[in-house]
C-alpha cells in the first residue's frame, strides 16, 4: 500500500504526514540522512539504492503506554517483543508511504549508530549508547523508513558532545562492578553481576547504575516498569 493522501489533496511535506502516523505509538521522525554518491546506499525492496533514509524512534518513555497495551494483547508476547511491537507498527507506516523499511535487529544489518550521528550529530558515550544532547541516553531507534527520492528536513544542529565536557564522569565511577570504563561498556562482566543477590536487588530493580547517574536528560528517564522491562532484556 503508498500513500495516495497527495490525491486527496494533502500536499504537506511527507515529513510531516510521518510524524502524524507515528504519533499514536508514541514514535517520532528521529532525523533524515540524504545520501551522496560517495555513500554506501541500503538497497530499496525494489533494488534501487536509497537517495535518503528517515530514522525511526523514541524520546524518553514515548512509546511505553502503547508498547504495554500491546503487551496485553494475544500478539503481545514472543521471545522479543520490543522488536516485534516495533515491526508491527512502524511497517504499516512504511508501506503507507512506499518506503523500505530497516530494523536494527534485522539483516542485511544496517549502520543505525552512523546514520543517527549524521541524522542528529548525536555521538557515543562510554555505555554505548549515544549520547544525545537534550534526550541524554534516554531515547533509542527503532526501525529506519528508506525512499528512493530526498525527504526534505531541517539539517541538524551540532552541539557541542556532553561527554567532553563532564569532569566528574559518574557514569564511570557508579558501576558496581567496574563494567564502564573509558574503554568501552564490559557487557559480560555486567551480565554476570545482575544474576547476583546484589545485582537483583541494584539495577535489576532501579536501571543501569551507570545510566542512572548520567546527568544530561534527566527529564527523560524511562519510568520504573520500562527499566526493569530493558534491564531483563540485558540480562539474557
Amino acid at each position: 500500500m503508498t500513500d495516495d493522501r497527495m490525491d486527496r489533496g494533502d500536499a504537506r511535506p511527507r515529513l510531516d504526514r510521518i510524524v502524524e502516523d507515528l504519533a499514536p505509538h508514541g514514535l517520532f521522525p528521529r532525523g533524515v540522512v540524504v545520501f551522496d554518491e560517495s555513500d554506501a546506499r541500503p538497497a530499496l525492496a525494489d533494488g534501487r539504492p536509497a537517495a535518503s533514509v528517515v530514522l525511526v524512534g523514541a524520546i524518553g518513555g514515548s512509546f511505553w503506554a502503547a508498547f504495554a497495551a500491546w503487551r496485553q494483547t494475544a500478539a503481545g508476547g514472543g521471545g522479543d517483543p520490543l522488536d516485534t511491537w516495533s515491526k508491527a507498527v512502524i511497517t504499516p507506516v512504511a508501506g503507507q508511504h512506499g518506503a523500505t523499511v530497516f530494523f536494527p535487529s534485522d539483516p542485511p544489518y544496517q549502520p543505525f549508530q552512523r546514520w543517527a550521528m549524521r541524522a542528529e550529530g548525536v555521538q557515543a558515550s562510554p555505555l554505548g549508547i549515544l549520547m544525545h544532547p537534550q534526550y541524554g541516553l534516554w531515547h533509542s531507534y527503532r526501525g529506519a523508513l528508506a525512499f528512493p527520492e530526498v525527504i526534505e528536513a531541517q539539517a541538524a544542529e551540532v552541539e557541542p558532545h556532553p561527554c567532553d565536557a563532564c569532569r566528574t564522569h559518574p557514569c564511570l565511577s557508579s558501576c558496581p562492578v567496574g563494567a564502564i570504563t573509558e574503554r568501552g561498556f564490559a557487557v559480560q562482566t555486567c551480565r554476570s553481576h545482575l544474576v547476583t543477590p546484589a545485582g537483583q536487588a541494584g539495577c535489576m530493580v532501579d536501571g543501569c547504575a551507570a545510566r542512572n547517574a548520567c546527568p544530561v536528560g534527566k527529564a527523560y528517564r524511562y519510568s520504573a516498569d520500562q527499566l526493569r522491562f530493558h534491564m531483563a532484556a540485558l540480562k539474557l
